[in-house]
């Protein structure tokens, strides 16, 4: 049995439009380090915490890292195993890139390698799950099991969680732009409306089937008119600044589709290139830099691996 382990566990865009709390897919980057080193007196101990601007709790119970490991531990049968662990944080928090997910998800993926995969990919997942509800204050999967499997995954039900792996286009390429402002998750869900029309909701319910539909038949056309979304986007976009124009450049860009991800104020677009990639990127962010608010452009290609032992 290894008894040190660093993984890295990579961003995330959730909802993807159409895909509320359903569906979400990995990128390559951003994404966050933990390191992780077994004890043999049952102790679980954060030493280190960068890259958080000092805003990460250090008590084990309330780190989404530490939380997961703890739930882990909970259901080993040895009691003497502890460990001393080492949070690395590569991409802004609040960010709507699954910062909270990474972190869990990096520190029970590689918890379960020291432990020699003890525990069935199932368990990794709602171990994860519930290290990442300590920051968003709610159950849901659409960021932990895309950064834990990589690729797109579509949570089919929370109760128990049944995840579902989607295929994953090869040309299908990701600009994610940040806007330097902080959202937190709690606050964005609150937004949400506990009812929508009818009519809305069969629009939503075909968007999705179109989505999964175009990853199924590598069809960017199709994928690109799913991104429409009739739930989280219309109550989000206040929290955004020029939302609306920052997506209508993307799309004269040549964006198959754009939307926020997660809760923002993170935003992506599809395209099919790293050059169309990069055009939209820059059309998107110059209506960042007008506002004068300071933003960042990652753009990936999609994340088929998730987390990786580095």
């Amino acid at each position: 049995m290894n008894k040190k382990i660093k993984v890295f566990a990579p961003a995330t865009i959730s909802n993807v439009g159409c895909g509320f709390d359903t569906i979400g897919f990995a990128i390559e980057k951003p994404g966050d380090i933990v390191s992780l080193n077994l004890r043999n007196d049952g102790i679980v101990k954060i030493n280190k915490i960068t890259g958080d601007g000092g805003v990460l709790p250090y008590e084990i119970e309330k780190n989404t890292a530490t939380v997961g490991i703890l739930e882990l531990l909970k259901n080993f049968p040895d009691k003497n195993i502890g460990v001393d662990v080492e949070i690395h944080k590569k991409m802004p928090i609040g960010s709507g890139l699954g910062s909270s997910a990474a972190s869990s998800v990096a520190a029970v993926y590689g918890m379960n390698k020291l432990l020699d995969n003890y525990f069935p990919e199932a368990d990794v997942l709602n171990f994860a799950v519930k290290g990442e509800s300590i920051a968003s204050g709610a159950i849901h999967a659409d960021n932990v099991a895309p950064s834990l499997f990589g690729g797109f995954v579509l949570i089919r039900d929370y109760n128990p969680i049944d995840s579902i792996k989607l295929p994953v286009p090869q040309n299908l390429f990701c600009t994610v732009l940040y806007s330097q402002i902080v959202i937190e998750t709690k606050q964005a869900r609150k937004l949400i409306k506990k009812n929508i029309p009818l009519k809305k909701a069969r629009k939503h319910f075909g968007n999705i089937g179109t989505l999964v539909s175009g990853l199924y038949e590598n069809d960017l056309n199709k994928i690109g008119k799913s991104i429409e979304d009739e739930i989280s986007e219309p109550a989000r976009a206040s929290l955004i600044p020029n939302f609306y124009e920052i997506k209508n450049a993307a799309l004269k860009a040549g964006a198959y589709g754009c939307s926020i991800s997660g809760s923002g104020p993170s935003i992506f677009a599809f395209s099919k290139s790293e050059i169309d990639a990069k055009k939209i990127g820059s059309a998107m962010k110059n209506v960042v830099n007008k506002i004068g608010i300071k933003s960042t452009l990652y753009i990936s290609k999609i994340n088929p691996q998730g987390p990786k032992i580095i």
